[in-house]
């Protein structure tokens, strides 16, 4: 299944609006929608998350395992059926969908920020709402970035909840999620002893967390955007920093060497550099868009495994904004 989204029965957990849903699945409503409205069309609500105790069968005994649980939900499309989404210890918290809803409502009232997305993927163990914010910034004054907050929970016990500050390039739909001026583009909130309050407790500074990393994000994109980088200083950056290692097998150098050919033409010749070409804007850009568009990818699934990159693994791209500063 290429989307990877939560399905039973042929309906998907997925909400979207005013465009078609990913891969013709799940409802499309006609504006921007409500938490509520999230919960409902997206059917997301009403899965009644909760732990009970994990059993094991030996020798046609079940027995206990102590202090394990297994996290379990109701169905939302199959009545009467319950799913199995992970295994926990004893202090793992429940954080329910509407928990996450609850608090993105807050922000939706103090930032003006309105739901685009929302569902589940990977049989409901992960659930997302991604809002856009208000504006845009126009960095330079001719390349436009929307700014989004993406919100992640997990059922399965294996990450926190997380808020994430979410940049889009229009032009070529690459997402920014760069350490801007030490400031980090996530936000996390941990599954233990009183998550949900502190899910409430903290939605205006996870808010005033979001404003700080924009006006970061504003302050260093202009700053590269009036940094000159030819062709040649941007090949010879990252030949040192993403080639290949002396000695390294032949495969080896063959792999890096498409890779920095990619790069390189992404740099020079990319429609999607033709407003910012020459810049250290553009060569950040040309290394994030490879990033999201060009790198490879072993899993099956490779537009799930792009999209969760993208949005949770900002490592190689804070490497390449940290080259393109010190190029500044």
């Amino acid at each position: 299944m290429a989307h990877n989204l939560d399905v039973t029965e042929g309906q998907a957990s997925f909400v979207s609006a005013r465009v078609d849903a990913w891969h013709g699945l799940g409802a499309t409503l006609p504006d921007a929608f409500t938490a509520e409205e999230a919960m409902k069309f997206g059917r997301l609500g009403g899965w009644n998350i909760r732990k009970v105790p994990a059993q094991c069968t030996v020798a046609g005994k079940q027995l206990a395992i102590p202090g394990r649980f297994a996290i379990v939900r109701d169905n939302p499309v199959a009545d009467n059926q319950v799913d199995v989404l992970g295994d926990v210890g004893k202090a793992y918290q429940i954080i329910q969908n509407e928990d996450l809803a609850e608090l993105l409502n807050v922000l939706v009232d103090e930032s003006g920020a309105h739901f685009e997305t929302a569902g589940a993927i990977d049989g409901g163990r992960k659930v997302f709402v991604t809002m856009k914010m208000p504006g845009h910034a126009k960095v330079g004054g001719v390349d436009k970035v929307d700014n989004y907050i993406a919100a992640m929970t997990s059922h399965d016990g294996e990450s926190s909840t997380k808020i994430m500050v979410t940049p889009v390039r229009i032009v070529c739909q690459n997402t920014l999620n760069l350490a801007f001026k030490r400031a980090d583009h996530m936000f996390k909130v941990r599954h233990t002893v009183g998550a949900h309050q502190v899910l409430v407790q903290q939605a205006r500074e996870a808010l005033e967390f979001t404003f700080n990393y924009l006006d970061g994000f504003q302050e260093q994109a202009e700053q590269l955007i009036n940094t000159t980088l030819t062709q040649s200083a941007f090949e010879q950056l990252i030949e040192r920093n993403f080639g290949a290692p002396a000695g390294a097998a032949a495969n080896t150098v063959t792999r890096a060497q498409n890779k920095l050919d990619t790069m390189a033409e992404l740099f020079s010749d990319s429609y999607t550099q033709d407003a910012i070409r020459g810049t250290a804007w553009a060569g950040l850009n040309a290394l994030t868009e490879w990033a999201d568009h060009y790198s490879p990818v072993r899993a099956a699934d490779e537009l799930q495994a792009r999209s969760t990159k993208a949005l949770l693994d900002p490592a190689f791209k804070n490497k390449a904004l940290k080259l393109m500063l010190a190029v500044a």
